[in-house]
C-alpha cells in the first residue's frame, strides 16, 4: 500500500495513533507544519504556503522517497494538499481533502483571525486553552475525558503567532485569482475523494463543480469539522477504504 502524508489543519495535530494504526502497514508521515509541535519556534515572518508547501515536499522525499503517496489535508491542511498536488503531481497518488478550505467563503475564521492584532490572537488562544470544555462544546463535540485530553493537546500544539501568521497566508492564498484555477486543474488530473463531517457539512463552502468533479464524497455521520479527534477509529476506516477501493488515475503529467 503506497503511503500516506497527514497534513493538519490550523489547531492541532493529525496524528491520533488510533488512525493511523488502522492505516498500517502502510507507510504514515504526520508533519508537524511550520510553526506547530517540533517547529512551533519557526519565525512567523516566513509562514506561508509556499514555504509549507516546500517543507512538506522536503520531508515527503526524505521519508518516503521515489514513490506516490496519498495526501489527506484537514482544513487549513486542505489548501497545503491541494497546492501539493498541483505541484508534485508526479508524488500524489491521491488527495483526501477533508473539509479544506476551498473559498474565502470556507476560510471565515482564518479571516478574522488574520484581521486580529498579535495581542488578541494570543488572548483568545489562552482562553481556549483554559477552558477546552467550552472549546469543544463550541465545536459541538462532547467534552468526554478523552475528548479533554486531545483538546489539551491540539491547542498546545501551536503558539499564537503561527495562528495568526498562518491565518494571514490562507487568507491571501485563498483569495488569489488564480487559486480557484488551481483547484480544477488538481481534480482533473489527480483523484480527489472529498469527506465532511456530518454535523459541518453545512457550513463548509464546497463548490459545486468540486462535487461534481470529486473521485467520492463522503460525510463521516455523527462527527463535526474535528472528525480526527472525535472519531479518529471512523476517521481512520474511511481514510483506509478510500484507498483501498480507490481507482488508479494516471497523470499524464508523470513520468511513466
Amino acid at each position: 500500500m503506497l503511503p500516506f502524508v497527514l497534513l493538519h489543519g490550523l489547531i492541532g495535530p493529525l496524528a491520533d495513533a488510533r488512525t493511523i494504526s488502522l492505516l498500517r502497514p502502510a507507510t504514515v508521515v504526520c508533519p508537524d507544519l511550520l510553526g506547530y509541535g517540533t517547529e512551533a519556534d519557526a519565525d512567523p515572518a516566513g509562514i506561508t504556503i509556499e514555504a509549507q508547501i516546500e517543507y512538506v515536499r522536503a520531508i515527503t522525499d526524505r521519508t518516503v522517497p521515489d514513490t506516490r503517496v496519498h495526501v489527506v489535508g484537514h482544513s487549513v491542511g486542505g489548501i497545503i494538499a491541494m497546492v501539493f498536488a498541483h505541484r508534485f503531481p508526479h508524488r500524489v497518488a491521491s488527495v483526501i481533502n477533508v473539509e479544506g478550505n476551498f473559498t474565502l467563503a470556507d476560510a471565515f475564521w482564518s479571516a478574522q483571525l488574520a484581521r486580529m492584532s498579535p495581542a488578541e490572537v494570543s488572548d483568545l488562544l489562552e482562553a481556549d486553552r483554559a477552558d477546552p470544555a467550552r472549546w469543544l462544546r463550541d465545536g459541538g463535540v462532547e467534552p468526554t475525558e478523552e475528548h479533554l485530553r486531545s483538546a489539551a493537546e491540539a491547542l498546545a500544539y501551536q503558539p499564537a503567532t503561527t495562528v495568526r501568521a498562518m491565518a494571514q497566508a490562507v487568507v491571501e492564498f485563498t483569495g488569489a485569482a488564480g487559486y480557484e484555477p488551481l483547484l480544477r486543474d488538481v481534480f482533473e488530473h489527480t483523484p480527489v475523494h472529498l469527506v465532511a463531517g456530518e454535523r459541518s457539512r453545512p457550513g463548509w463552502s464546497v463548490p459545486a463543480w468540486a462535487l461534481t468533479a470529486a473521485a467520492s464524497y463522503t460525510e463521516i455521520s455523527q462527527s463535526g469539522h474535528m472528525v480526527m479527534l472525535e472519531a479518529p477509529e471512523a476517521f481512520g476506516n474511511k481514510l483506509r477504504k478510500l484507498v483501498d477501493n480507490r481507482n488508479i488515475h494516471q497523470d499524464p503529467r508523470s513520468p511513466a
